[in-house]
């Protein structure tokens, strides 16, 4: 769960807040004294800390707080407003050339997740109609062009590459071959090492002079906390750095490089990676980061997934099947698949309001992802009949159903337990539309 620990103590030190009718100031003062404790235990930079809760106390101890009839809620509202200032209010977008191409010059330590971030910023670029092509231009890694190879293979973007040549030349060829062959974007994976040193720093600021990128985005693994600024601030001192990609945030419970980045250098996180998966990459929105810290959910996001995985047709066969009482399991199975594409369930269940606020209680029911192989070999061990029609799997079936998926009878009666379950409740929405939502149309609940 995104910035767990964090998370947790906020939301729980809130909820006294919200137990009280009416905040005294030395309310408001308990209540920072444990936003302080959370958020510097969240490895956030010290400093950023102290301006944080000086802000937010000096903004609670007014009349719109002291004097409200909620003024819990209100306390929440002022840290949300502050929490997405200091990540910085609204999502940063790519600069782009006047004339395409637009350079992007990817930087970072080793183990950072700098290639595959590039593949899959292409990646997400193509999904917008853009034609990217990426820059094999990390010639010391071994197997950095081979990994970039692959990656361009699965994506289907052309990667551009001359060997272990040297990397300022292999860009400028690049970028001739880019505007020859019309791609309206260059993606350029430059070497790394495993510290900040001269060498490294000295050949990407010629890079730079030779290139002049519209963005040189600097990657950083979020799980480092605070080595993520140190070394976001000795990048920032010799380029020009325009934005930051924090990676592996999916695994990140504490969020001290979210938190502090921002503040610290001045560089806008423009992208986060929420996975090892081409498309576990997305924009990063303060707002919406803000609003699941404080389990506020993120249905904008959520929605977004949403739209990107589910075919709008296919959900208008799905209603009219659900109003007729027509689904099967082969249905079911359909429905399952496209929700796993979304992403994990955990991360999707945090973007539900109130579900993100469970906090540690989410830790302790943890959803098993092997349950949907399991589901789905069961569904695919039955006859096409079967799957339209469940009710004709009687014991001998069930028997048969179970060795072919390699699971239990239990497993299989269990399965056709919650389906049946479901069907009903089915049954039961359709009778309360056609009582209460007469003439409407639509089906009222989907």
């Amino acid at each position: 769960m995104l910035f767990e620990n964090l998370s947790g103590k906020l939301q729980e030190t809130f909820r006294r807040l919200r137990g009280k009718g009416k905040l005294t100031e030395k309310d408001v003062n308990t209540a920072l004294r444990e936003v302080r404790l959370a958020l510097l235990e969240a490895d956030v930079n010290f400093k950023v800390v102290k301006d944080f809760v000086a802000t937010v106390k000096e903004r609670c101890l007014g009349s719109e707080v002291l004097e409200s009839l909620t003024p819990g809620q209100m306390v929440v509202k002022i840290v949300n407003e502050e929490l997405t200032k200091l990540m910085g209010e609204s999502v940063a977008k790519l600069n782009r050339a006047d004339k395409p191409p637009t350079i992007v010059m990817m930087v970072g330590l080793q183990g950072s997740g700098k290639t595959t971030s590039v593949a899959k910023l292409a990646n997400l670029l193509k999904k917008e109609n853009h034609a990217p092509l990426l820059v094999a231009a990390d010639v010391y890694r071994p197997a950095a062009i081979k990994q970039l190879q692959v990656l361009g293979e699965q994506l289907n973007v052309p990667v551009f590459q001359m060997g272990q040549q040297n990397p300022v030349q292999i860009a400028k060829a690049a970028l001739e071959q880019a505007k020859k062959n019309q791609h309206d974007y260059v993606l350029v994976d430059t070497a790394g090492r495993l510290h900040v040193d001269e060498e490294l720093m000295a050949e990407l600021v010629q890079m730079e002079k030779a290139l002049q990128p519209q963005e040189i985005l600097l990657v950083v693994d979020a799980m480092t906390g605070q080595d993520a600024v140190t070394v976001a601030e000795s990048f920032k001192e010799r380029l020009g750095l325009t934005g930051v990609v924090l990676t592996k945030l999916d695994g990140d419970t504490r969020g001290g490089a979210a938190l502090s980045v921002r503040a610290v250098t001045g560089c806008p996180i423009k992208y986060v990676g929420l996975g090892e998966k081409t498309d576990a990459f997305e924009p990063f929105y303060p707002d919406r980061m803000a609003s699941r810290i404080l389990g506020m959910g993120d249905v904008l996001t959520l929605i977004e997934k949403a739209q990107a995985t589910f075919d709008e047709q296919k959900a208008k066969e799905l209603e009219k099947k659900m109003r007729t009482q027509q689904f099967t399991l082969e249905d079911f199975m359909e429905q399952m698949q496209q929700l796993k594409q979304m992403g994990p369930l955990n991360q999707i269940l945090e973007m539900l309001p109130g579900v993100g606020g469970m906090g540690r209680k989410l830790k302790g029911m943890q959803v098993d992802e092997k349950e949907f192989l399991k589901i789905e070999a069961i569904i695919q061990s039955m006859t096409k009949q079967e799957r339209l029609n469940p009710a004709i799997i009687n014991s001998s079936r069930r028997r048969r159903i179970a060795a072919g998926s390699g699971t239990k009878v239990q497993d299989v009666n269990n399965l056709l337990k919650q389906f049946n379950l479901m069907n009903k409740m089915m049954k039961q929405l359709t009778k309360m539309e056609k009582g209460r939502f007469k003439g409407r149309g639509r089906f009222p609940f989907m």
